[in-house]
């Protein structure tokens, strides 16, 4: 059995006080808090830009040993160059990362292309092949094409992870590419019982990786920490 690990994207909302967050609770603390509620975060700040080395001690200080932090790849690698020729600026973006990976907290990175582009295989091939294979790697692809099985055979030849990306819009197949899966639940609502059913296969496989929408209210959060709780007890 994989293990469960459960978050939002992202930490940083005043706006799940005072359902989630305590009242009082100063943003600066509001990481250690959700860390004992949650055991991983999806980060989007690394979309943008690269983490400093104090930044990533400041979030691991702030969080237990067993705590992952997924992490959304530059932009610069999805939607400036779209994973063409990306290779060298991929190596710099995961070297960036090393605080992390050497406290063991780096959970899988994700790379999110953008709904424009269309299926392109070699484009893919070109990019996996060359990528480390000390690193879990998700691909969440936003335009249907990109849903058929030369694109599953390419990740299961590098063991990456098809991301399972739903909204109300667009849904990923669940179809398994490696030995994690990597979900992202990004509906409005969500019923615990059909999604523990849902989820409960996949932690045959291997560890599971599951992140809920975030923004104005703590749902999100409140189905991530049910969740890891159904899977400690057997789910």
């Amino acid at each position: 059995m994989g293990a469960m690990y459960a978050g939002t994207s992202g930490w940083a909302y005043p706006a799940w006080k005072p359902s989630w967050y305590p009242a009082k609770l100063p943003a600066s603390k509001f990481l250690g808090y959700y860390s004992t509620r949650l055991n991983s975060v999806e980060l989007n700040y690394t979309f943008r830009r690269f983490p400093t080395e104090k930044l990533q001690l400041g979030w691991i200080a702030q969080t237990s040993p067993g705590f992952r932090f997924a992490v959304k790849a530059h932009q610069s690698i999805t939607h400036v160059k779209r994973l063409d020729g990306a290779l060298d600026f991929t190596a710099k973006f995961l070297g960036a990362l090393a605080p992390l990976r050497a406290a063991d907290r780096l959970g899988p990175i994700l790379f999110q292309l953008p709904p424009f582009l269309r299926c392109d295989v070699d484009r893919l091939r070109g990019f996996v092949e060359g990528l480390p294979s000390d690193t879990r790697y998700a691909f969440e692809f936003r335009h249907e094409s990109w849903f058929s099985d030369p694109v599953y055979e390419c990740l299961r030849v590098a063991n990456a992870a098809l991301c399972v990306a739903e909204s109300e819009t667009l849904e990923t197949p669940d179809v398994t590419t490696a030995d994690f899966t990597y979900l992202r639940l990004r509906k409005e609502t969500y019923e615990i019982e059909p999604l523990r059913a849902r989820v409960a296969p996949h932690l045959t496989h291997g560890d599971v990786f599951v992140y809920f929408k975030h923004e104005d209210t703590p749902d999100g959060a409140i189905c991530a920490e049910r969740i890891v709780e159904l899977a400690g007890n057997g789910i």
